[in-house]
């Protein structure tokens, strides 16, 4: 299939250009599930809304679909693709979306700009991928196992199962590498949601799932399928850590730069741990130790917990472990902070963002972090 212009791919505003036809992403998807499959909803709970919107303000999400933009959605597409990561693909410009930019032309010998130029978008548009997939909703894309309401406080987290999602609605979005708004502008807020409806999604699926025999285990690969990881992934031997910079940058054996990540690094009372390190042990799906001596902002009075693993749980769905004790690289139950918020000293990714590094990394890996 050839490809469009770059006027075209990139065109301004919702209206996104898909394999020679223009979509209106604010009208619902046509597909209706039958009355067996709308009814199939331990994933939404029986009182749970059945439409994006609904959904959306009973996890209390503030959403702008209108805010979303079109160009922005298929460059951090593409950023995403080809390992240099925006965080989440939110359509909006922002320091996270500079940074990715600023990663890939240095990578790909461009000027670097910051900026979606001309040279920058004829080499994302190499990928040749469109901006969304329309999709099924089937139990290949969600669990089906939710936690609502959520307990804000580790006693009652530590009741938990499972630290699972809220509903289906923020699954998707993070599985999809994306936001509310974005899944509102490109379906419309009253598309429906449950098992059997063809939605769209931000087009982050891999070219590849077939992950060497014995890796992680088959249990975890279920992760890295579920967040959309490549199984034909680039192969990093050390990392470097940028404290100004808000980036996590992953260079081969020959010193070349290959991905960025935004990260999260700290704080004025827990600072990075400037220095080298090495990441010596995986953990996938972790649970979490909760010792309040180890949180400046946590009473020391309050009681130690082991909370349950989970997607929003304290440490998201991995742990790579260092050599400097009590820190870690991790993912997080709010991905749209990274690279915004502070942290407690650990390194803090989206949870599909720290699987991806642990696909590009062995454990062992050396990392340096820098002022």
């Amino acid at each position: 299939m050839p490809k469009k212009p770059i006027i075209s791919l990139f065109s301004l505003g919702i209206a996104l250009a898909a394999a020679g036809t223009l979509l209106n992403p604010l009208e619902p998807a046509d597909a209706q599930a039958s009355e067996a499959e709308a009814t199939d909803n331990a994933m939404t709970g029986d009182a749970a809304p059945d439409t994006l919107g609904g959904m959306a303000e009973a996890i209390d999400v503030e959403f702008d679909e209108n805010a979303v933009r079109g160009e922005i959605i298929h460059a951090q597409v593409l950023l995403d693709a080809a390992g240099f990561s925006p965080g989440v693909i939110d359509g909006l410009d922002g320091k996270n979306l500079t940074k990715a930019l600023t990663g890939y032309q240095e990578a790909m010998g461009l000027e670097v700009t910051g900026e979606l130029d001309t040279p920058t978008r004829r080499s994302l548009l190499r990928d040749g991928r469109k901006h969304f997939r329309k999709l099924t909703i089937d139990r290949s894309i969600v669990d089906g196992e939710y936690v609502m309401p959520f307990p804000d406080d580790a006693p009652d987290q530590a009741k938990l199962d499972e630290m699972n999602y809220r509903n289906l609605f923020e699954e998707m979005a993070e599985r999809f590498h994306t936001t509310p708004d974005v899944l509102i502008a490109l379906n419309g807020r009253d598309a429906r949601i449950a098992l059997g409806e063809k939605l769209y999604f931000p087009n982050v699926l891999p070219t590849s799932r077939d992950y060497e025999s014995g890796w992680v285990g088959e249990k975890h690969q279920d992760w890295f399928n579920a967040m959309n990881v490549n199984a034909a992934s680039i192969t990093g031997d050390y990392v470097v850590v940028d404290e100004s910079e808000g980036w996590l940058r992953v260079f081969d054996k020959s010193d070349k730069l290959v991905a960025q990540f935004p990260v999260t690094t700290g704080s004025r009372n827990d600072p990075l741990p400037l220095g080298d390190w090495k990441a010596t042990a995986f953990a996938f799906l972790p649970p979490f130790s909760y010792q309040p001596d180890l949180f400046w902002d946590v009473p020391d009075s309050e009681e130690e917990q082991r909370l349950p693993p989970g997607p929003n749980g304290p440490v998201g769905v991995a742990w790579l472990d260092l050599t400097k004790e009590n820190y870690g690289f991790h993912g997080t139950p709010e991905p749209s902070t990274i690279g915004y918020t502070e942290s407690h000293g650990c390194i803090r990714l989206t949870n599909w963002d720290v699987l991806k590094l642990a696909r590009m990394m062995k454990p062992g890996f050396e990392a340096k972090f820098v002022a």
